[in-house]
């Protein structure tokens, strides 16, 4: 069973950029850093540092990677979106199969994203608001400037926990990562469960690693 690469994932991979920007920790809790405020304070102190990574001209591509993936690897909840890309089915992953899910949704998404690094030319990013949930998450919306995708919104999903603000999920053009793989997944869950999902995903990164 093959994972599609649909359109729509196209377009949200065009986005590596913002993809990293939420990277530093906000610190002790407190109900001033529960404050929507304070999620887009953070992506404004973070965008100038993944701006620079993307634009040095001393790292190469390889090198600019590993840096971005350092950053989001600290930032996005890869067990909530795993979580919640598969759904109802979580509870049908045993305690080994979870792991193994998490790891390889992360490295799916690391060679997906990871491999549009050098489509980034001088694009930069505006905050445009911020709200919470009625669950207590946090919008933020943002806008891509300049560049081939200059005007593209992009929404990220905070959830604060253990004293930091963790991406769970990301909407691009009105696209949710989490419902796009979800709707991919889907069919493949519900034909073969678990076992199947595992097979294809590692199946899709032995691809990926060897092209």
């Amino acid at each position: 069973m093959r994972i599609a690469i649909r359109s729509a994932e196209s377009r949200l991979a065009a986005f590596v950029l913002v993809l990293s920007l939420l990277c530093v920790p906000l610190g002790a809790g407190s109900a001033e850093q529960l404050d929507p405020s304070g999620a887009r304070a953070l992506i404004e102190r973070t965008v100038d540092d993944v701006l620079a990574i993307l634009s040095d001209p001393s790292l190469d591509t390889s090198s600019r990677r590993a840096r971005l993936e350092e950053l989001a690897w600290e930032r996005f909840d890869f067990t909530t979106m795993s979580q919640r890309v598969v759904a109802k089915y979580w509870r049908r992953f045993s305690d080994a199969q979870k792991a193994d899910l998490v790891a390889e949704f992360k490295a799916f998404l690391a060679r997906t994203y990871g491999d549009r690094i050098e489509r980034y030319t001088t694009e930069t990013v505006e905050i445009i608001g911020e709200r919470t949930t009625s669950r207590g998450d946090v919008l933020v919306m943002t806008r891509i400037v300049g560049g081939d995708y200059g005007g593209a919104e992009v929404e990220y999903r905070l959830k604060y926990r253990e004293d930091h603000w963790w991406v769970i999920d990301v909407k691009v053009e009105g696209i949710s990562l989490v419902l796009n793989y979800r709707d991919q997944f889907k069919p493949i869950l519900a034909r073969g469960g678990p076992e199947k999902l595992l097979d294809a995903l590692k199946q899709k990164n032995d691809e990926n690693a060897a092209s």
